[in-house]
């Protein structure tokens, strides 16, 4: 009861303020250094010296890469949004079209058959594997 005593709600709101910010700037933190990580156009020395300067620098940092490379920012992340979104696709339609249903092999095997391209004996083996007897 003494703590609640002596912290008055404009204190408690005032902490939470504090906390918040906290947190948005550590969420600043990880989202710069993401598209630092990101950032085809930047060489290995430059996402070296940025992230060395965020670190040591911390708000001088992210407030020029925000200034100098913010503009870009949002083109990154849509653009890592569609190449991941056209991974997806790609394998979607590799996984949809690679296999083929018993129907199919079936028909497939029974032109072979009626080519003559199978006997008798290979067809009933190759037709029983495709049913699963």
């Amino acid at each position: 009861m003494l703590l609640a005593a002596q912290w008055g709600s404009g204190q408690v709101l005032w902490s939470i303020f504090w906390l918040f910010i906290f947190v948005m700037w550590i969420f600043l933190i990880v989202f710069i250094f993401s598209d630092i990580i990101r950032s085809h156009d930047l060489s290995g020395w430059g996402k070296a010296l940025w992230a060395v300067g965020i670190i040591f620098f911390p708000y001088i940092g992210i407030f020029a890469y925000l200034i100098i490379r913010g503009g870009s920012m949002s083109e990154r992340q849509v653009t890592q949004a569609k190449e991941a979104d056209a991974t997806m696709q790609a394998y979607i339609r590799e996984t949809a079209s690679s296999g083929t249903s018993d129907a199919d092999q079936l028909t497939k095997l029974s032109d072979l058959h009626t080519a003559g391209k199978l006997d008798d004996a290979e067809y009933a083996t190759a037709k029983a594997k495709v049913i699963g007897n």
